[in-house]
């Protein structure tokens, strides 16, 4: 099946948004969407799906978003972000389920993108459900149910609080579904509230999971990036609200091309 999609695989798979995409001799991508293992291959419109969903690839991938318009937008008052679009077209922000892109984030702290790879796959393949060839990620209670057993994915200091976690969404401490009603500073801080989440995992969060574009994650490349280019230092907020108020309601968008700006 075809699907036609303004969409570059290879930079927007590639560059740390989802940590389940696993890029094969041939090119072509495969990874788990939902409950589905799905290998996409790049066409000149779009990609080949083997395997999949068609309603939730086009969700995943946000095919709602009109990339021009936005690249547009992000552009007309920055050259950087301008050359920096016109030479990574096709990156999209993915919309990743809300719980696992949440989950996963948590693993995500003071760790490179392979080790959170490799520790995301140990606690799918541990408790998530078999879907063949790979397995689905776990739910809250499938975690809690194993719990005994999570020693096993090698977590370090993250296992105790992807515990916490998976407890608080069982018991309904945590409603996925009513942070989806949040707007975006209500959110943030409502996920700060977790713990081990702070500011960036929060902004990763938020843009990656709950779809909230304005998001502007800082992490140590964001950091020199926005220094070298923009001579803003400082903390983190001072460096993310400088982000949100240049680009907008797009400004996730702008961070994941500033984030591509030694590689393209």
């Amino acid at each position: 099946m075809e699907i036609r999609i303004d969409v570059s695989l290879d930079p927007t798979l590639g560059c740390g948004q989802a940590h389940r995409w696993r890029r094969l001799e041939d090119g072509s991508w495969q990874g788990v969407v939902k409950n589905h293992v799905t290998t996409l291959t790049q066409t000149d419109n779009g990609f080949i799906c083997a395997g999949g969903d068609e309603r939730d690839l086009r969700e995943y991938f946000r095919d709602q978003d009109d990339l021009s318009a936005i690249l547009a937008e992000i552009s007309e008052a920055d050259p950087i972000v301008a050359d920096l679009a016109g030479r990574c077209p096709g990156l999209r922000i993915l919309k990743q389920p809300e719980w696992e892109c949440l989950a996963t984030y948590l693993l995500a702290t003071n760790v490179n993108v392979k080790r959170i790879a490799k520790m995301v796959e140990s606690v799918c393949d541990l408790f998530g459900t078999d879907l063949g060839a790979r397995r689905a990620f776990p739910t809250a209670k499938q975690i809690l149910d194993g719990k005994e057993r999570i020693s096993e994915c090698r977590l370090g200091f993250r296992e105790p609080r992807l515990i916490e976690l998976a407890q608080s969404v069982e018991d309904g401490i945590l409603d996925i579904d009513a942070l989806k009603e949040l707007e975006y500073g209500d959110l943030v801080r409502s996920l700060q509230t977790i713990n081990g989440v702070g500011p960036k995992v929060a902004d990763c969060v938020a843009i990656f999971g709950f779809g909230k574009l304005e998001a502007f994650p800082v992490d140590i490349r964001i950091q020199k990036c926005m220094e070298t280019m923009y001579g803003v230092t400082g903390s983190y907020s001072r460096v993310a609200d400088f982000g949100r108020k240049r680009f907008g309601r797009y400004a996730g968008y702008a961070q994941e091309l500033l984030y591509h700006s030694d590689f393209i």
